[in-house]
C-alpha cells in the first residue's frame, strides 16, 4: 500500500491512501495521525478523490523525533575520509527542518555549502522501546524518501553535526510512504539517486547500507521510545557536492531530483 499527506482543494490536509489513478482520502490530520491509530493497516476504504484534485504535502507533520543516521554507506565514508563506524551514527533533526515533497526551499544566505544527501526514511508504524531486529521489522510501518539537505560550514563548526542539518524547512521528505510488502520487505534493494539541474550526482542501492533499517530501528529503540509517524533518514551515498574536487554547494535557482526506485520522486528548487 502506498500513503500520503494531502492539501484538499478547502486547505485542510488528510491522510490518503494513493490509488492508480486517484487515492482514498482517511479521516485522519495527517500520516502521523494516521498511524497512530493502532487499527491503521486495516483501515477500511476512504472517500474517493482524483489525484489532480490534492497537492502532496510534508508526509508527517509534527512526528515525535526525526532521527538520522550518517556515515551508512561505505563509498560515502571513504569519499568523506572518515572511518568506518563500529556502530550507527547518530543525530537529530527538528520537525521544524521538515519540508514537503515538492515545496521550494530558501536560501537565507546564512550559509555558502548547502549540499544535497539523497535518504531512504524509515517511518515508524508502531510504539516501541527497546525491541530487537523482528520487533524493529514489525514496527517499520513504511519507507519513503529524504534529503538531509546540509549546510556543510556550519556542521563543520564544531564536532557536533545538529547545526549544520536543522535549518528551518531545508529536508523534504515525500511524496508518499510504501509499505514493506511493495518494496522487497525491510531491508529493501532499491536504486537511490540525486540530480541538480538534470545532472546526476548521486547514484546507489539502498542494500549497500552499513546498518540496514531494522539494525537502525532496533539501535534506537534500545535508548529511546519510537513513535507512530517518527522518521528515521537512514544516511546518504557517494556523490555529495563537498566531497567533489572542488566542492559544489546549491545556488539559487537550482532544482534538485531525489528519487528512489519504487516509491517516488521528490522535486525541490532553490530559492
Amino acid at each position: 500500500m502506498r500513503f500520503a499527506t494531502v492539501r484538499l482543494r478547502d486547505g485542510q490536509t488528510r491522510a490518503a491512501r494513493v490509488l492508480d489513478g486517484g487515492m482514498e482520502i482517511l479521516p485522519y490530520a495527517d500520516l502521523g495521525a494516521f498511524l497512530s491509530d493502532p487499527g491503521w493497516r486495516d483501515a477500511g476504504a476512504g472517500s474517493p478523490v482524483a489525484a489532480d484534485e490534492v497537492d502532496y504535502v510534508q508526509l508527517v507533520s509534527q512526528p515525535s523525533k526525526v532521527f538520522c543516521v550518517g556515515l551508512n554507506y561505505l563509498l560515502h565514508v571513504r569519499e568523506g575520509g572518515g572511518e568506518v563506524p563500529s556502530y550507527p551514527t547518530l543525530f537529530a533533526k527538528f520537525a521544524d527542518a521538515l519540508t514537503g515533497p515538492f515545496d521550494d526551499i530558501v536560501l537565507t544566505g546564512g550559509s555558502e555549502a548547502v549540499d544535497w544527501e539523497a535518504e531512504l526514511v524509515v517511518v515508524i508504524g508502531d510504539r516501541i522501546r527497546n525491541v530487537d531486529r523482528h520487533g524493529a521489522e514489525s514496527a517499520i510501518a513504511g519507507f519513503s524518501v529524504g534529503n538531509d539537505v546540509s549546510m556543510r560550514d556550519w556542521q563543520r563548526r564544531t564536532l557536533q553535526w545538529l547545526q549544520g542539518k536543522t535549518w528551518e524547512a531545508s529536508s523534504p521528505v515525500g511524496p508518499v510512504m510504501v509499505t514493506p510488502d511493495e518494496v522487497g520487505g525491510t531491508g529493501p534493494d532499491l536504486r537511490i539517486s540525486c540530480r541538480v539541474d538534470g545532472q546526476t550526482m548521486q547514484d546507489a542501492r539502498t542494500s549497500d547500507l552499513l546498518f540496514d533499517s531494522a539494525d537502525v530501528v532496533s539501535y534506537i529503540s534500545t535508548f529511546i521510545t519510537l513513535r507512530p509517524g517518527d522518521l528515521i533518514f537512514t544516511g546518504t551515498p557517494e556523490g555529495v557536492g563537498f566531497a567533489r574536487t572542488p566542492p559544489i554547494a546549491l545556488a539559487p535557482g537550482q532544482v534538485v531530483e531525489t528519487e528512489i526506485e519504487g516509491i517516488g520522486t521528490m522535486v525541490n528548487r532553490f530559492i
